[in-house]
C-alpha cells in the first residue's frame, strides 16, 4: 500500500505532458530543455561566451557572446544582437546545446556581439515577466552605450549600439515583436538605433482555445491581447515597429506557418515603413534548423539571416 504523504506529494494539479507538470504541493517538473552547456571558447572560430546577470534582484541573466577579436581594431565595433529563446515560453534556455549553439554560430558567422537572453519562465513567473524581461535587457544592453554606464567591458569595448538588431524563434519571436513594438512607442536610450528584427517561426495567437496561455498568461485576454496576437488585435499598432527593415522565416509543414505569413501581410499593410521580408522553407518543420543546422535549408537560412545582420 503506497504511503498516504508520498501519494499526496505526487499529486498532479496540471500536467501538460511535452513541456511541464505542476504538483499540488507546488513542485514542477520540465520536460524538455533542461540540458545545461557551460559557457566556452568555441575551438574553430574563437567565440567566448561568458554569463551575465542583467538584474541580481529577479534573477534575469544572459549569456554574451563575443566573435573572435583581431589585433586589427580598424573596423571598429560590432552590431548587437539581442536574441530571444523559444520554448512555448516555458521550456529550454540560451545554456542548452541547441540555443548556445545556434547564437554561438550567429556571433561567428554575421560577426556580432550576442546577448542570448535567459527571461523568467512560465510557469514559477507568469507572463507577461517574459516580455518586461526583454526590455530591460535590451535597456540594460544600450547602458553600455558611449553615453552609458553600463558594467559590462565586452559590450562596452566591443558592442555598437547605432547596429542593434532583436532576434527570436517561436514564441520567442512573438516575444521580439513585443520589444519591437515597444521601441516604436517608447524609443531608446542614449540615441541608440535598432536596425532589424528576425522572426524564426513565430508564434502568434490565432484566435483557437490555448489551454496552456490560460495557465501562463492568466490575465492575458487571448486572441485580442496584441502582444500575443499583433494581427489580428492591432494591426495598426504594426505601424509603430521600431526598426527599419523585418525578416521571417516560416517552414513549409510547420503547424506556425499561416501565422508567420498573416504577421506578414499585417505589417505590410499597417502603414509602418519599413522593408519586410519573408522565406518560406519547402518540406521543413518548426525550428528546424535548430534541430539539424548542417542540413542543405538550415545553411540556407544562416546564410540569409547573416546577410540581413550585415546589411550596414
Amino acid at each position: 500500500m503506497a504511503d498516504a504523504t508520498t501519494t499526496a506529494t505526487d499529486e498532479v494539479a496540471i500536467d501538460f505532458h511535452t513541456l511541464f507538470r505542476i504538483y499540488k504541493d507546488g513542485r514542477i517538473d520540465r520536460f524538455a530543455g533542461t540540458q545545461i552547456l557551460p559557457p566556452t571558447t568555441h575551438p574553430d572560430t574563437g567565440v567566448r561566451s561568458k554569463d551575465v546577470v542583467i538584474n541580481p534582484g529577479t534573477g534575469l541573466s544572459a549569456r554574451l557572446f563575443l566573435p573572435k577579436i583581431t589585433a586589427d581594431h580598424s573596423a571598429g565595433k560590432l552590431p548587437f544582437l539581442l536574441f530571444i529563446h523559444g520554448g512555448a515560453f516555458c521550456i529550454e534556455t540560451p545554456f542548452s546545446p541547441n540555443y548556445h549553439n545556434h547564437v554561438a554560430a550567429l556571433a561567428a558567422e554575421a560577426n556580432v556581439v550576442a546577448l542570448s537572453l535567459h527571461y523568467r519562465r512560465p510557469p514559477e513567473h507568469l507572463l507577461p515577466a517574459a516580455y518586461d524581461d526583454a526590455w530591460e535587457a535590451l535597456n540594460w544592453a544600450i547602458a553600455h552605450s558611449e553615453d552609458g554606464d553600463g558594467p559590462e567591458e565586452w559590450l562596452k569595448h566591443h558592442a555598437d549600439f547605432q547596429r542593434i538588431f532583436v532576434a527570436g524563434d517561436s514564441a520567442g519571436a512573438n516575444i521580439a515583436n513585443t520589444v519591437l513594438v515597444r521601441v516604436g512607442s517608447e524609443g531608446v536610450r542614449n540615441g541608440s538605433r535598432v536596425l532589424g528584427m528576425i522572426l524564426f517561426h513565430p508564434y502568434f495567437h490565432n484566435g483557437e482555445p490555448n489551454k496552456l496561455l490560460d495557465v501562463i498568461f492568466p490575465t492575458s485576454s487571448g486572441a485580442t491581447d496584441p502582444r500575443l496576437n499583433p494581427a489580428g488585435a492591432d494591426p495598426n499598432g504594426l505601424a509603430k515597429l521600431g526598426c527599419e527593415s523585418v525578416l521571417i522565416f516560416v517552414a513549409k509543414k510547420d503547424w506556425l506557418k499561416d501565422r508567420g505569413w498573416s504577421y506578414y501581410e499585417a505589417l505590410r499593410k499597417s502603414g509602418w515603413v519599413g522593408k519586410v521580408e519573408i522565406v518560406e522553407s519547402e518540406d521543413e518543420d518548426h525550428v528546424f534548423h535548430l534541430l539539424n543546422p548542417a542540413c542543405e535549408k538550415a545553411v540556407d537560412l544562416m546564410k540569409k539571416t547573416v546577410s540581413f545582420l550585415k546589411q550596414v
